[in-house]
């Protein structure tokens, strides 16, 4: 065995002992932020109301503790038929396919190749330098036997044109020494994270906007139901005061009152019906329906939704597990944690394996004969001189880049119990404001009854009759705009808490794994090669 073989195997050697180890990975590697957990859930043990929040395991279905089935089935099909939640699942689906863009790099290439060219040489050019001259002529022709440089006939000049056939094949693969492109995987999967969170809130603030849309409607249609009960009223109230008036009783002042009171009260009848129809329109588009698709399912009208005795609201540790926009900010925190290993990778030398084996004949009948066979194979070796301070300038870029994204991250969960908080006060806060409202409804009922009996027996002027109401009317509206007030409080309550569980993300590319399979069965051929 010489030196030269000595050498190269030493070079196969060490080239193994690089794709043996697991590589210097350059940069910082990644730690989930800690995050705080103010007390804000013992507000649960001060709470009046007569549905209380409970830490008690949350459920993801919030939607079901309403126990009402229509919004049941509307929130089933959400998740299949919504367009945002369409476009966001594309968008992971990219976000997939580039973390598998990016895996690649940490495997091989190889490419095939067949050509057919038909060549002739130049005269001036290199065959000049092999003793051929535009006057030499020989007998000889170029058919593959014959030396390159000599004339197909008699008379002619130069090199004759001849057929080079090749086929064969061309391999590289960089070795990951400095961990470029694992950390660029890791970047990749870090960013693909992100879109998975981003589907998951955006699935989340469609389910709560269709939770919200739905209560409106059952409000609208509520109230579209009490302002006709108090149209029916204020007609009884027109009849009677034309009887008195006939009766001489009262004047046409009354029937001018009454009439007033009436056709006010209607007015309100087009406005609600309005609301209706195009909250069902609302709905129908968060499910990719047409306007007016969903008006037969959606008619007949339903109370507001009540609430549940409990509301079961999680634990605080849970909250930053649990909210995709949290979880969102960290993947995103990962991902430019991860560009700053790859900024400070490019700093370094980039070793490839570089090899090409196939064959070469200036006939095809030749062209697979083992003496037809050619092969180059070694590593290459390129790091970087001068670039001008873009590589430290990238660098910097990165390193703000993850400050920013460790702020945006801090904010986000600032702002997560910030939500959770209100969203438990304005809760509780409601729900005694409805019952409040419930009392003065009741009173007002009261009131009228007592107001319209003393008005026929002439004791009451009519103007009071019709301020009492007036007060019913509003006492009622501000009653029903409550409770849906309330329930769209639950909806906040429920989302603000995150209201969706997600998993990892699957299908994640073991690049460490393949790097080093790969790695040494391409070892193990350089070694024999060489």
């Amino acid at each position: 065995m010489n030196e030269n073989d000595i050498s190269l195997r030493a070079i196969a050697l060490a080239i193994l002992a690089c794709l043996t180890m697991a590589g210097c990975t350059v940069g910082p590697d990644f730690e989930h932020p800690k995050t705080a957990t103010p007390d804000v859930f013992e507000r649960t043990q001060t709470a009046q109301a007569s549905s209380r929040t409970v830490e008690a395991d949350f459920n993801p279905d919030w939607w079901t503790l309403f126990d009402d089935p229509v919004l049941n089935a509307l929130e089933k099909r959400l998740a299949d038929d919504n367009l945002d939640v369409a476009a966001a699942s594309a968008r992971l689906r990219q976000s997939r396919a580039e973390q598998r863009v990016a895996g690649a790099a940490a495997l091989p290439t190889l490419d095939g190749a067949a050509s057919y060219n038909r060549e002739r040489g130049s005269e001036n050019g290199i065959l000049s330098l092999l003793g051929v001259t535009p006057s030499q002529s020989q007998p000889q022709s170029a058919s593959g036997n014959a030396p390159l440089g000599v004339s197909g006939m008699p008379g002619s000049k130069g090199s004759p044109a001849y057929n080079l056939y090749q086929a064969g094949f061309d391999a590289s693969w960089e070795l990951d020494i400095w961990g470029r492109v694992r950390r660029g995987v890791e970047a990749a999967s870090a960013l693909s994270d992100a879109s998975f969170e981003d589907r998951n809130a955006i699935l989340l603030s469609a389910r709560a906007e269709l939770a919200r849309d739905y209560i409106e409607l059952r409000d609208t249609q509520s109230l579209l139901d009490i302002t006709k009960q108090n149209l029916d009223i204020a007609r009884d109230a027109v009849r009677l005061t034309k009887i008195r008036v006939r009766e001489g009783v009262t004047t046409d002042l009354d029937v001018a009152n009454a009439s007033a009171q009436m056709e006010t009260i209607e007015s309100l009848i087009p406005t609600l019906e309005s609301r209706r129809d195009t909250t069902i329109n609302a709905i129908g588009v968060l499910l990719g329906e047409q306007p007016g698709a969903l008006r037969d399912m959606l008619g007949d009208a339903r109370d507001v939704p009540k609430l549940p005795a409990q509301v079961p609201i999680g634990f605080p540790s849970e909250l930053a597990e649990r909210r995709p926009d949290i979880k969102k900010a960290d993947a995103q925190l990962h991902a430019a944690t991860a560009s700053i290993g790859m900024a400070k990778a490019d700093f370094y030398p980039r070793i490839s394996l570089n090899g090409s084996a196939g064959f070469q004949s200036l006939q095809l009948s030749s062209l697979a004969d083992w003496a037809s066979g050619q092969f180059v194979v070694g590593p290459s070796i390129t790091f970087p001189i001068f670039e001008g301070r873009r590589l430290k300038g990238t660098l910097e870029l990165r390193e703000a880049q993850q400050q920013e994204a460790a702020i945006l991250y801090k904010r986000t969960v600032l702002e997560a119990w910030r939500e959770v908080d209100d969203a438990l006060l304005v809760y509780d806060a409601e729900q005694r404001r409805r019952d409040r409202l419930a009392s003065a409804v009741s009173l007002n009922e009261r009131a009228l009854g007592v107001a319209q009996q003393r008005y026929k027996a002439g004791a009451l002027d009519y103007l009071d009759v019709l301020n009492v109401q007036k007060q019913l009317l509003a006492a009622q509206s501000d009653l029903e705009r409550s409770k849906a007030t309330a329930a769209e409080n639950l909806v906040t309550l429920c989302k603000s808490l995150g209201g969706w569980v997600g998993g990892g993300l699957l299908g994640a590319v073991n690049v460490d794994d393949r790097r080093v399979a790969v790695g040494l069965v391409w070892a193990r051929f350089f070694a024999r090669v060489v």
